[in-house]
């Protein structure tokens, strides 16, 4: 099993519109990606390591595929217009890894 992260920093200036990202963005991935995207989960970030500390980012989305091979097949057919989409919800560029679930 593997996740794909998808962090959206929090820098100054930075926008993020979370309405946007669960009710359009989310949808509209989990509707293209299909069976190959297992599962899903979104955090949004409200503090940092230490208190009264903004969080580093706005928001995390984990995507979870069986394989980078499941990932890459759905995901690439639909890259461009999910790429495209960020616009719409927020002024960063997105940090995007790969890892390997352990536990």
């Amino acid at each position: 099993m593997i996740v794909v992260s998808v962090m959206y920093p929090n820098t100054p200036g930075s926008t993020f519109d979370m309405d946007y990202y669960l009710k359009s963005h989310i949808p509209m991935v989990q509707e293209k990606l299909g069976a190959a995207l297992q599962g899903i989960r979104v955090e949004q970030g409200i503090s940092g390591g230490e208190a009264g500390t903004p969080p580093p980012y706005h928001a995390l989305g984990h995507l979870l595929f069986e394989s980078v091979g499941a990932f890459q097949v759905s995901f690439g057919a639909h890259a461009q217009a999910i790429r495209a989409d960020v616009p719409h919800y927020t002024n960063v560029r997105p940090i995007r890894q790969i890892s390997e679930v352990k536990l």
